[in-house]
């Protein structure tokens, strides 16, 4: 009979080959519903599990299925896949080897470490109590995402998910270290683009145009006001005009303007309220301004909440393997994430694994061409982390 390490110095033990997967990936980024070589890594390493496999799940997904020796609950463990559409800046061996594209916000660590509390669980089939299921998603970056197709195409029946969970890279927490948040941690991400049609003219002689770069800036100061004036102030909600272009030169009043901005709240009455005052804000004073304004509305990912018993659970595992000092409690963040489709659905927890390193520069942000991590530091944490969560789950144990 072979003994087993412990879970949590067997991810330690693995944790050169998560690296080595992880850099791998990171070598070879791929955008959204273009994951295929990072899908057919992943299935090749969850069959070398003895995982059974499936793929093409909404495009590029790909679910393992792993059931334990013991009847019992079903387990859904999810990592993201896709890229960004960045240059990488980064001097390093496994820098991304396509140009345009890199890992910068961290889902080929995520892909990495599942692959690793894959293998742990495989190992440990004998001691699980239910069904693991591990879900690799597609396109998290951009909407509508790869959650929702997932779940459309079955990913939480067949066994049924009882409950969920899912690991970020935490670039603002110290490598070593969990956070977790309870209740809504990510906010809902939505957006609109608004199209003011004026009328063009000299740019000398304004009183004979309908000037579309006016009426959009006094749209713009006055979307503050529905966040100042009609949002409770204990309820979240940002507006924030991203982009706005209009005209050519200095001395032509344009015939439209056309404003682009992202929209994020917690709470879901926030949300429905914004979505009809912004429009009726900005065609109100483009009509007043005798202007026109043409407002398209777009509902993005909803916000992410944790339900507070797995929190709990989250924090208690996280308190084994990294110790009470080194569990953050983090506050909710304003960044859209489409795991929260999956937690919609049934109950789950998604908590963040810190991967900053001050000493060897590791500091720069999620999204930025000099993005890197501490992933010799942070990846064994989050394999032993999930691994953890999955079986107290299942087992009542880890």
């Amino acid at each position: 009979m072979v003994t087993k390490l412990p879970l949590a110095e067997a991810a330690w033990e693995i944790g050169p080959q998560v690296v080595a997967d992880r850099r791998y990936l990171h070598q070879h980024p791929e955008l959204g519903f273009q994951e295929e070589n990072t899908a057919r890594f992943v299935a090749e390493k969850l069959r070398s599990f003895g995982i059974e496999t499936r793929t093409g799940v909404a495009k590029t997904g790909v679910v393992g299925l792993l059931r334990g020796d013991r009847p019992g609950k079903t387990v859904l463990l999810r990592a993201d896949m896709d890229a960004l559409p960045i240059e990488e800046l980064n001097d390093v061996p496994y820098k991304s080897g396509t140009p345009g594209v890199m890992h910068a916000c961290g889902h080929d660590s995520h892909t990495a470490m599942l692959l690793g509390v894959a293998r742990l669980l495989a190992e440990r089939k004998d001691e699980i109590k239910g069904t693991v299921k591990f879900v690799f998603q597609p396109s998290e970056e951009v909407p509508p995402g790869g959650a929702k197709p997932m779940i459309e195409e079955g990913v939480l029946e067949d066994p049924r998910v009882d409950a969920a969970f899912g690991v970020h890279i935490g670039q603002d927490l110290p490598v070593g270290t969990i956070g977790v948040c309870a209740g809504p941690t990510n906010a809902a991400s939505d957006g609109f683009i608004a199209t003011i049609k004026g009328v063009g003219g000299h740019a000398a002689r304004p009183h004979g145009c309908v000037d579309p770069i006016v009426v959009a800036a006094q749209c713009i100061g006055a979307l503050q006001t529905l966040v100042s004036r009609e949002v409770n102030p204990l309820r979240q909600a940002v507006i924030t005009v991203g982009s706005l272009h209009a005209g050519t030169v200095s001395n032509i009043i344009p015939e439209e303007a056309i404003m682009k901005a992202t929209v994020r709240t917690f709470d879901e009455e926030v949300r429905q309220n914004l979505a009809e005052r912004i429009p009726a804000l900005i065609t109100g004073i483009a009509a007043a301004m005798r202007a026109e304004a043409e407002v398209q509305y777009r509902f993005g990912y909803p916000a992410l909440v944790n339900d507070p018993a797995m929190t709990d659970l989250v924090r208690a595992v996280a308190r084994e393997v990294v110790g009470p000092d080194k569990v953050v409690e983090r506050e909710p963040g304003m960044g859209g994430e489409d795991m929260s489709y999956f937690l919609q659905r049934v109950p789950g927890c998604f908590f963040r694994i810190g991967s900053r390193n001050y000493e060897r520069g590791l500091i720069h942000g999620h999204h930025h061409p000099r993005f890197d991590i501490d992933d010799e530091g942070a990846l064994p944490v989050g394999v032993a982390a999930v691994a953890a969560v999955a079986l107290r789950f299942l087992n009542g144990e880890a």
